[in-house]
């Protein structure tokens, strides 16, 4: 294991001489982290997964055994991603070309996933780029994403759709003394709804 003051890389991981890895992250058995990865610090890559070339990913970010992040996902600061997640990077993805080819990375774009500040992706569920995650949001387990997520909304299912609303502590928001107003019974912030998008309330 390579560790000292600044990262903790154990021996079997394959981290890529190019990435850029911040104080204080750790990465473990059989985890890859490929060329130009940009890592903040305090992250965790778990057991077996793999970061893509040149994906971003903000402090503060767990990734979890054995899940996929396929570049150029952008994570942002405090994002969870559960085991064996995929964001994927290919809207039409093919093997061969027309003319019976094998494709070569010339021979099409990749399409990222981009996850915003603090969002959860429950275990084994799909992110099919290119979609945004809001702020603050949960993807329930085995869910599949194909279409963007509000910031705080809960969302299950094939395909993923919003079942309520979540707040920055992860627990499902409880309804107020009004329609449009959200709690969360864990921190008792509350939340405004507005025309589909929640937001904090500021005092």
């Amino acid at each position: 294991m390579t560790e000292h003051p600044r990262v903790r890389i154990v021996d079997s991981a394959d981290v890529s001489a190019d990435a850029l890895i911040g104080d204080g992250s750790s990465i473990w058995h059989l985890a890859q982290v490929r060329e130009g990865v940009r890592m903040g610090e305090n992250c965790i890559v778990g057991r077996g997964a793999y970061i893509g070339t040149g994906v971003e990913m903000g402090d503060n970010c767990k990734v979890q055994n054995y899940a996929l992040v396929y570049e150029p996902a952008k994570l942002g600061a405090g994002v969870f991603i559960g085991p064996a997640v995929v964001l994927t990077n290919d809207t039409y993805p093919r093997a061969i070309n027309p003319d019976g080819s094998i494709k070569s990375a010339h021979d099409w774009e990749p399409v990222g996933v981009t996850i915003e500040r603090g969002a959860s992706i429950g275990a084994r569920a799909t992110c099919v780029a290119p979609v945004t995650i809001g702020a603050w949001a949960t993807v329930a387990a085995g869910a599949v994403v194909v279409k963007d997520v509000p910031a705080h909304a809960l969302v299950v299912g094939v395909p993923a759709r919003r079942i309520g609303w979540v707040g920055e502590a992860g627990v499902p928001l409880t309804a107020g003394e009004s329609s449009d107003v959200w709690v969360c019974p864990m921190t008792g912030a509350r939340y405004i709804e507005s025309e589909g998008t929640l937001n904090k309330e500021t005092v």
